[in-house]
């Protein structure tokens, strides 16, 4: 360790580099998921120095507690002595005893490769910053610099948003810049392009981990090319990126967890799924997610989330807004961009729609307050049961739905959500100056006239209505449909060893929930008939009408019951082209949804 420091600090007297936080991460023990991390803090001025592992991560709203994989820790000063260290707190060290300056280390287990933790391993060192690295919150506004000392026996290389400053080493302008850049490690392969004006190229690059061969790579880089150029397309311009350029670090491998998330000038996305076994088509929509977020919520950023909080859960009123309108692009980029067909993009629209308008939580939270459940929800741990299924739909879900509505609704009165999309961009992300949900709805006013937005906004963002879906999408040539003949039950069942067991929360309003029926009830017969093995709930349910009661013979905690369970009828919705339906639209309709959906 002394050898290390004192390299290190003679680095830094040489180099003038005082100001400047200083970090070392090494991978010798990657087999056992372990990096070895070490920090210089120069000239300190007070007598404590409180180091600490983040809480929260940039993109993700909930709590996530770092500390927990952080172990080994030791501090000593610019002359090698041992310094003091105290916890007052589970995620805070407290350094003491220093002589302006404290060399600081520890060891870091790290094994969940997604968009907001580390994974260490040998076949990649990813690498989420805030899960990663301590740092020292009085310092917050200092230069940064990080060497990543690459395992060269696996052939790894580094792709990060931080811009390079020599071999393996990188810097960040402040705390804030380093904890949004997430960086790889790894035997990747690289593609690039460039887009823009002629005299404001940026390059975008995809930095992909995966096993499958080069050939795969070029073909989903055409995909990714195609997604860039479609979404550029509804702002009219790229953002300018800090570095001119922008980052796709892509790791698709058996080890990785599903997610992605954005950052500023690069975005995580991870897979199991590996292109060759379905990810060709099913990875590329997160591409779709994550890019557009490029515009919406990294620069067009919602007030309440700036500056970000590293220390305590971040809430936002405007994630139906920054998460669930990015939502709604996200697969209608792909059918405007040919990845998808038109047909298959308008039917994709139905499950989200039922999970939104069937749902009860409506009742209880408009768009702003599901968006404040984000600490409760955004990937949070929590052992006690909760009430979820009846009382939240996700601000993703929800806002992809008011985007839909919202478009379709402008292109009758001859505008679209691009153009409105443009104008937030104009006022408030190109000059990156934080909104709120009044500035959206100040906007949208001065878009499409103050009568037309203080109607969406007073009738589905501040309250929880529901738009004329039939008629919005029946402009474009689309059919929106129920089968009220089929009856409705209304719990979620699953029949093993001849019984039905509800498995999750009874739909509240539903004949299950009227009947009294909750999750964890056995049911054993519907008008004293059993049930067989090779039987499905709704296959059994689909015998009867709706009307008709049911007797339900169950058992509660071994106590057997019954219960009697009227029928009612189903809900759901089916979305589809009109002409499915046997309806053929008029040649102005086309148009319309040609315009729509940009078919080409």
């Amino acid at each position: 360790m002394k050898s290390f420091f004192s390299v290190l600090l003679f680095g830094i007297s040489i180099l003038g580099f005082s100001q400047t936080n200083t970090y070392e991460i090494s991978f010798e023990n990657a087999v056992h998921h372990e990096a070895e991390v070490k920090v210089t803090f120069p000239e300190i001025k007070r007598d404590t120095l409180s180091v600490r592992m983040s809480r929260t991560s940039p993109g993700r709203y909930a709590l996530h507690e770092f500390a927990k994989n952080v172990y080994a820790v030791k501090a000593i000063d610019g002359k090698g002595k041992t310094l003091k260290i105290t916890r007052p707190s589970p995620y805070e060290w407290h350094i003491t005893g220093h002589d302006g300056i404290v060399h600081l280390s520890y060891t870091l287990f790290a094994n969940r490769g997604d968009g907001t933790y580390s994974q260490i391993d040998e076949t990649h060192a990813h690498l989420n910053i805030p899960a990663t690295f301590m740092y020292a919150p009085e310092l917050s506004n200092r230069n940064i610099k990080v060497n990543f000392k690459l395992r060269e026996d696996l052939n790894w290389k580094i792709a990060t948003q931080l811009p390079l400053v020599s071999g393996s080493t990188h810097s960040a302008p402040n705390l804030s810049y380093f904890m949004d850049s997430p960086t790889e490690l790894s035997n990747f392969h690289l593609r690039k392009f460039q887009l823009g004006s002629e005299n404001s190229k940026q390059t975008i690059q995809l930095a992909l981990h995966h096993n499958g061969t080069s050939k795969e790579t070029d073909e989903y880089f055409e995909k990714v090319k195609k997604v860039v150029t479609a979404e550029n397309e509804v702002y009219g311009e790229l953002p300018v990126f800090d570095y001119g350029k922008y980052t796709f670090l892509a790791c698709y491998i058996p080890n990785a967890s599903g997610d992605g998330m954005e950052h500023r000038n690069s975005t995580i996305l991870t897979s199991t799924r590996s292109l060759a076994e379905g990810g060709m088509e099913r990875n590329i929509g997160t591409v779709s997610h994550e890019f557009f977020h490029a515009w919406n919520v990294e620069r067009i950023r919602p007030k309440s989330l700036q500056p970000f909080d590293f220390e305590e859960a971040n809430m936002s009123g405007e994630l139906w807004f920054a998460e669930g309108f990015t939502s709604y692009y996200t697969n209608l980029i792909l059918c405007r961009a040919g990845i998808v067909s038109p047909e298959k993009y308008v039917e994709g629209l139905t499950g989200a729609f039922n999970y939104v308008w069937n749902s009860p939580a409506r009742q209880f939270f408009n768009p702003i307050e599901m968006s404040y459940q984000a600490p409760f929800v955004d990937a949070a741990t929590s052992v006690d049961p909760v009430n979820r299924e009846n009382t939240f739909i996700s601000y993703y879900s929800y806002g992809s739905a008011l985007g839909l509505a919202l478009d379709l609704s402008l292109r009758e009165k001859g505008l679209n959500l691009d153009d409105y999309m443009k104008l937030v961009w104009t006022n408030y992300g190109k000059n990156e100056v934080p909104y709120t949900v009044e500035d959206l709805h100040k906007t949208l006013n001065a878009y499409a006239g103050e009568s037309f937005g203080n109607n969406f906004f007073n009738g589905y963002i501040y309250k929880s209505g529901m738009p004329d879906y039939k008629k919005l999408l029946a402009s474009v040539g689309v059919a929106l449909q129920q089968n009220t003949e089929t009856p409705y039950f209304g719990a979620n069942i699953r029949i093993k060893d001849s019984v039905g067991s509800i498995q999750r929360n009874v739909k509240i309003g539903s004949p299950a929930y009227k009947a009294g029926l909750e999750k964890g009830d056995v049911i054993t017969t519907i008008n004293n008939k059993p049930f067989t093995n090779d039987q499905k709930f709704d296959d059994v349910i689909k015998q009867y009408a709706v009307s008709d009661t049911l007797s339900i013979r169950y058992k509660r905690l071994g106590v057997e019951k019954t219960a009697i369970v009227t029928l009612e009828s189903d809900q759901t919705y089916e979305i589809l082209f009109s002409e499915k339906v046997g309806v053929s639209p008029s040649k102005q309709i086309l148009a319309k949804r040609k315009s729509w959906l940009k078919v080409k």
